[in-house]
């Protein structure tokens, strides 16, 4: 009965498409995924004023992204059972404290509990954010998703420059502006929890004459391919999050120690990396409606691994151009994957975004630890050549069932 009242809840009434909605909760993702893209921004600095070394750069980068990422499907979970609107602003407040705290620690563990509070306060935004912007999607889940999820990848793509003009001429105190972030995204958060509690009390209202369709969706799902199904998605989006973590967390250090180049020089080639990400983003949802997101997420992975194997033999100069292109390619899949798993499982809107965005991105955080145990141990040349194998890791999509597939589970 609860599964059935979330899966009405979380629809848009009108089968229209919200832009308004969709364009404010694109740009508090945002604002969300800069002040959490602040933490390994603040890597190179940390690790010259403190002396962290690489493994202890990886825990912190773990701790981040466990809070972040591993409590995302508790919180989708709850929040499918119980839409909770006013989490959105409320978990913004707590990242609020955590910059705060971050921009004034004095010691490693200090900083450890300020990035967790950034982690709790981005595990509460995102499933209930991917929420929203399924509400607000109508027919356009693909576009919808994709605007969404843009945001993010633009917050994130706007941190390494934020690290080279910002953080790294004033410090880690430079991080304490990012409470203006903040509060911005928090007052734009209220506005949407009023609308978003609007649409819950409109789609409850019409729950009855819905329950019947619904339990009969329910009834025709292929349990066992379901499982297995997005068992596999969440590890190929693992691989992708690992690889994620090797370009933003390490190759800076790959590019200083190889070319000499500056740190403030290393972070644009993570600026283009996640810009190009951010517009790989974009044009990934709209070519998942017309191509198939199967499809999509199989070019997404393959076609960036051979660029990708590239990367370690090019100088200085051609590899802006490669991180371009490979920015572009993998990310092109990032909201095709969660649109994927909603369809794959209806009605766990919340659930499958803390799945796919959450503990699939969680499970990336333990990677960034072990690539930073591995560079300690093997060398840090050698474990970038470890990365940019990983998107190989996508022959494995050819697995998943078909969008064909999909709808006959479905029906």
């Amino acid at each position: 009965m609860l599964a059935q009242k979330v899966k009405v809840a979380t629809e848009q009434p009108e089968n229209k498409t919200v832009y308004s909605i969709l364009f404010i909760i694109g740009l508090v993702h945002l604002l969300n995924d800069a002040i959490q893209a602040i933490v390994p921004a603040l890597f190179p600095v940390l690790q010259e004023s403190m002396g962290l070394t690489f493994t202890q750069i990886g825990l912190i980068g773990f701790a981040l992204n466990a809070t972040s990422s591993l409590i995302q499907p508790v919180v989708g979970l709850y929040t499918d059972k119980k839409p909770s609107p006013y989490a959105l602003p409320v978990g913004l407040i707590f990242s609020f404290f955590g910059i705060i705290g971050l921009a004034v620690a004095s010691s490693y563990w200090v900083i450890i509990v300020s990035v967790m509070f950034i982690g709790i306060g981005s595990a509460t935004f995102h499933p209930e954010g991917s929420r929203v912007a399924y509400m607000a999607a109508g027919n356009r889940r693909g576009l919808a998703q994709s605007i969404y999820q843009v945001g993010g990848n633009s917050g994130q793509a706007l941190a390494p420059l934020i690290a080279a003009y910002m953080l790294i001429p004033f410090g880690q105190f430079g991080a304490i502006w990012f409470t203006f972030v903040a509060a911005l995204g928090i007052f734009l958060l209220f506005y949407i929890a009023k609308w978003y509690k609007e649409q819950v009390e409109i789609a409850k209202s019409k729950l009855v004459s819905k329950k019947k369709a619904i339990a009969t969706k329910t009834q025709t799902q292929n349990k066992n391919l379901v499982l297995f199904s997005i068992s596999l998605l969440i590890f190929l989006v693992f691989a992708r999050s690992w690889f994620h973590a090797g370009m933003t967390n390490f190759y800076p250090f790959y590019l200083i120690q190889n070319y000499g180049i500056s740190i403030s020089e290393s972070q644009i080639y993570i600026f283009i990396f996640l810009g190009a990400g951010a517009v790989g983003t974009f044009f990934g949802g709209p070519l998942a409606d017309r191509f198939g997101k199967r499809n999509m997420i199989l070019v997404s992975m393959l076609g960036s691994a051979p660029v990708a194997l590239l990367l370690p033999f090019s100088g200085p100069i051609l590899s802006y151009v490669l991180m371009a292109i490979i920015g572009f390619i993998i990310l092109s899949s990032f909201s095709v994957t969660v649109v994927y798993a909603q369809e794959l499982v209806p009605g766990r809107i919340g659930l499958v975004s803390g799945l796919i965005v959450g503990l699939a991105f969680g499970m990336g955080a333990i990677g960034s630890v072990a690539l930073g145990i591995l560079a300690d141990w093997i060398g840090l040349n050698n474990t970038i050549m470890f990365a940019v194998a990983l998107p190989l890791i996508g022959l494995l999509t050819f697995f998943l069932p078909s969008d064909q597939k999909l709808r006959e589970i479905n029906q």
